[in-house]
């Protein structure tokens, strides 16, 4: 293994061995590189053996890439080197050791949906209701606790309100519980080693002289536990090496503390701190303007990230009418790229704050055709929720839709089980009737009770919101029905962050179906259901491999594209305005907005809109994010913009039909001084245009002197570099 190939402070921070280390990997600096290379230093110098190795991470995916770049590194298939997650690590040690505390060594994991179930019979037996506290929000409340390493013990002394000490007392019962059922949780895999240590020092001692050199990814995103962890087991030799981004914490919500990076010194005084500042991803512009506004953070280490490609061009910024006229001077961009520098779909990623905004952005990338893929979620009109309200209105539509009917029937739950149904069937097929019909006549089917009342119900509410369909406009139907049916309700009581999302969702195609209502005034549901059903076309799309890429900021870390286009830069969106009000908190979406600026290798595009319909009310964003104001002028190419789509309603022998037709866009595609590439000609200079978009004539001067003119749409010209200026 050779260290020729890496940069003066990388080499330096492999070598440094003998203290505690800090490592600031700025990004895009290689923070991987070192500490693989850190790794195969230790074992390769024959300072400690790979057993000895003790490394950690936060994903599989991480600490798997880091295991083949070792090996690869050593030229050995499987080195004995100790690589994996915080909680992989800590269950091999508890295999050993979870004895100590009175557990079998073949204990169970519980996830999230096994803590719940062991929770429900535990809060019944407290006679607690769920409408005081739910067996879902009691799970996330607990694990809070975990997270910050508050036993129940300690949350005890904490209540100070009757709610508190209801909760304590569910604590306790689940701690007990899990350990009836020789269980723990995956909180519990990063506690009980902490717990074992401070109940048998010889155990701790023991771990400390087997693993005698730590490495740690990632560092400032370690909570409570996770810190405690690698601090007890480097306490004695003091051999560890961590490494991480302060400017990248974005995980608080979920326990992490960005204190345990900023007072690392503090923790190994006298430790060595390198500040790896030299980025191979990004371009100065992006760097320049994401460290100056970044830097308007209190706790934060100051560091200064120096770009090893160039300035590069500012970033784009667009301000939009809407969330609708946004998407569209998204996917106006991404043509324009394709179409003047040859880009490929998959050099695009779209971000935005929550994945409720990515309805709009799907919209306009399925009418144009562009292909696309959602990471860390589904597509909108895929998700569970989505389908769910779309099936109730595809009902009311269309009442011989059984599919509609089975999906929708016993949601939100009504207690029409799967046995009920079948009876339901069976009927229809023996009275030659439609499923539907048979539901105003539950005592023929031998059904009574609650199930009878809920079927008739149902069909009372659905044949309700049949006979208004040409009364009531589609948005106002949905809304009604949705508040009729507590289809929203539902997700709103469960408290949950995945619930809440749904809700946000929710809530985002009744916004969908009001500006839908607002455009064509002429149209009705119907026509909605079926422009929604051809946007979910797929069958012209082109290959997997060739995408735009659309995902959460958070979901964003770690990867990087060409174009990076950041969505939604509004305040009380992005930053979130649970958030604003929060010094904490504010500072960590600042720290978002870092990462998803600083995904970017060539261009950025900063997109915010005058009018955003918000979520759940009538009232609209409109106040450019604070993040953009603080990216200084210098930075930023304020780019103009008109909607390239007009939409009108027709009329057709079916009805009534929406018609999307694209028209000229003042997002002009080339200006008299830029410098293009023909295939024929070779590389020449505009020095005259006339028209806009994809209708533009341009004169251009070839480098033999020839001149041109030429209409944009045919000419397949690419913008290239002055040939002429000093390289």
């Amino acid at each position: 293994m050779s260290l020729k190939k890496l940069n003066k402070t990388q080499k330096s921070a492999v070598e440094a061995v003998d203290k505690p280390q800090l490592v600031f990997a700025g990004a895009g600096s290689g923070k991987t590189r070192v500490i693989t290379h850190k790794i195969s230093y230790l074992v390769q110098q024959k300072l400690y053996a790979p057993d000895e190795i003790l490394a950690v991470t936060f994903t599989n995916k991480a600490a798997n890439e880091m295991k083949q770049r070792v090996a690869k590194l050593l030229k050995v298939e499987n080195p004995a080197i100790n690589i994996g997650t915080f909680h992989s690590i800590c269950a091999r040690l508890l295999r050993q050791e979870i004895h100590h505390l009175g557990y079998q060594t073949d204990f169970a994991i519980f996830d999230t949906t096994d803590q719940v179930h062991l929770l429900k019979p535990i809060m019944d037996n407290l006679a607690i209701s769920k409408d005081y506290l739910t067996p879902v929000k009691a799970n996330r409340l607990i694990s809070n606790y975990k997270n910050k390493l508050i036993l129940p013990d300690d949350a005890a002394q904490m209540a100070n309100t009757v709610f508190d000490n209801k909760l304590v007392e569910v604590y306790r019962a689940y701690q007990q519980a899990l350990k009836t059922n020789n269980a723990v949780d995956f909180d519990d895999l990063l506690i009980l080693p902490l717990r074992i240590f401070e109940k048998k020092p010889s155990v701790l001692k023991k771990y400390q002289s087997r693993w005698k050199y730590i490495v740690v990814d990632e560092y400032q995103d370690t909570n409570r536990p996770q810190f405690l962890f690698v601090a007890q087991l480097a306490e004695k030799h003091r051999h560890i090496c961590v490494v991480g981004d302060d400017d990248q914490s974005i995980y608080g919500w979920r326990g992490a503390d960005i204190r345990n990076i900023l007072d690392f010194e503090q923790q190994f005084p006298n430790c060595e701190v390198f500040k790896m500042e030299r980025n191979y991803r990004s371009t100065q512009r992006i760097l320049s303007a994401a460290t100056t506004m970044v830097s308007n953070n209190i706790n934060r280490a100051e560091k200064e990230l120096l770009s090893t490609r160039g300035a590069g061009e500012k970033l784009g910024l667009f301000g939009t009418q809407d969330e609708m006229e946004e998407a569209d001077a998204v996917v106006t961009a991404i043509e324009k790229e394709i179409k003047l520098n040859k880009r490929k779909f998959a050099e695009f990623a779209i971000l935005y704050r929550t994945n409720a905004q990515s309805r709009a952005l799907e919209d306009s990338l399925m009418r144009i055709g562009i292909p696309y893929e959602i990471v860390g979620g589904i597509r909108f009109y895929q998700r569970k929720e989505i389908k769910d309200l779309l099936a109730y209105l595809n009902l009311i539509v269309n009442l011989e839709n059984t599919v509609a009917l089975r999906r929708v029937i016993n949601f939100p739950p009504r207690g029409i089980g799967s046995k009920t149904i079948d009876k339901c069937v069976k009927q229809a097929a023996k009275i030659k009737k439609r499923l539907f019909d048979v539901l105003k006549n539950p005592s023929a089917m031998q059904i009574r009770g609650k199930q009878a009342d809920a079927l008739f119900n149902f069909f009372e509410t659905v044949t309700k919101y049949h006979s208004l369909l040409d009364k009531l406009d589609a948005a106002e139907l949905a809304h009604t029905l949705v508040d009729e049916t507590g289809f929203l309700k539902y997700y709103d009581t469960q408290d949950t962050e995945e619930d809440r999302e749904r809700a946000e969702n929710v809530r985002e195609l009744l916004n969908a179906l009001t500006n839908y209502v607002k455009e064509n005034p002429k149209a009705g549901l119907r026509e909605y259901l079926e422009e929604v059903a051809l946007l979910t076309d797929i069958d012209n799309w082109e290959d997997k491999a060739n995408r735009v890429t659309l995902m959460t900021v958070h979901a964003s870390k770690g990867l990087e594209f060409p174009i990076i286009f950041i969505t939604g830069l509004e305040d009380g969106l992005f930053p979130h305005f649970n958030s604003i009000d929060d010094p904490h908190k504010l500072e960590e979406e600042r720290r978002l907005f870092y990462v998803a600026i600083t995904r970017a290798e060539d261009k950025v595009f900063l997109m915010y809109a005058n009018n955003r319909r918000r979520v759940g009310s009538d009232t609209l964003y409109g106040m450019v994010s604070r993040f953009v104001h603080e990216i200084p002028d210098k930075f930023l190419k304020k780019i103009s913009f008109s909607s390239a789509l007009t939409r009108r309603v027709v009329a057709t022998d079916a009805g009534t039909t929406t018609k999307v037709k694209r028209t000229v866009t003042v997002f002009d595609d080339f200006l008299v001084g830029d410098y293009v590439e023909h295939a024929i000609f070779g590389i020449g200079q505009i020095r005259a245009l006339s028209g806009s978009g994809e209708n533009q004539r341009v004169g251009i001067v070839f480098k033999d002197g020839q001149k041109r003119k030429l209409v944009v749409k045919y000419a397949k010209l690419k913008k290239v570099k002055n040939p002429n200026s000093a390289r």
